[in-house]
């Protein structure tokens, strides 16, 4: 009988093997369609620092149509190409809204990813965006957002893209988009709203080559206002 137990537990342990080998091979097919001058000999999960959790719940339900389900649960590690970092942080950072009402635009690429006061910007109500300069091209493996986790909320029109140019015209790619009513003019987005948390939003770049990330809200599911804590894009420069 034990014999038999312990040959159950190394065929179960054979299968984790073999699914972390495909998931793997997954990863790295994906980005290397995106962008087949990539190295990809090793892949390694990104070194993501969380802030500290503040989410109590919710004072009111969050009605908002195609909700993802709240995951409290940690996130399975992401794979990025060795040498990838965050490499938004200090970068040059504008918006839409010029004088924001809470805060300054340059907090979005500072650092801090806390939710206590002081630590968001908080712009005008209805669609408006944030635009983040790397400077020169990169390759783009995930965009991670914060956008307000003091309470849970979801954010509407939720759109992240990227390109080669400030004005958006060359090179655009969308990598994420939750506009379900093409709200925003650019659009039906197929992506899912979710309840903000600590986490913040991983967004998968695929390795897409761009110098400019822009990131639109369109209010949120307590009020109409446009919050965020901080952007965090993960790359690298392009070869």
């Amino acid at each position: 009988m034990k014999r038999q137990v312990t040959k159950l537990i190394a065929i179960a342990a054979a299968f984790v093997v073999i699914a972390a080998i495909a998931i793997y091979h997954q990863k790295t097919n994906a980005v290397a369609d995106q962008n087949p001058g990539t190295n990809l000999a090793r892949m390694v999960p990104l070194e993501i620092e969380l802030p500290g959790p503040m989410y109590k719940g919710t004072d009111e339900p969050i009605r908002v149509d195609n909700l993802r389900k709240l995951d409290m649960g940690a996130r399975p590690p992401f794979l990025a190409p060795l040498g990838t970092t965050n490499v938004a942080l200090g970068k040059p950072i504008s918006a839409s809204d010029e004088e924001p009402i809470i805060g300054e635009i340059g907090m979005i690429t500072d650092g801090d990813k806390e939710a206590a006061d002081g630590s968001y910007v908080e712009l005008r109500p209805f669609l408006q965006h944030v635009t983040i300069d790397l400077e020169e091209p990169h390759e783009i493996f995930a965009v991670l957002v914060w956008h307000y986790h003091q309470r849970a909320r979801a954010y509407i029109d939720v759109i992240v893209q990227t390109a080669s140019d400030p004005d958006f015209i060359t090179n655009v790619t969308t990598l994420f988009n939750n506009d379900i009513e093409n709200s925003a003019g650019l659009g039906i987005g197929t992506d899912m709203h979710y309840v903000e948390t600590h986490k913040g939003e991983l967004i998968d770049a695929k390795g897409v080559k761009a110098r400019y990330v822009r990131l639109y809200s369109n209010g949120n599911t307590a009020n109409d206002l446009n919050h965020y804590i901080e952007v965090e894009v993960y790359g690298r420069p392009a070869k």
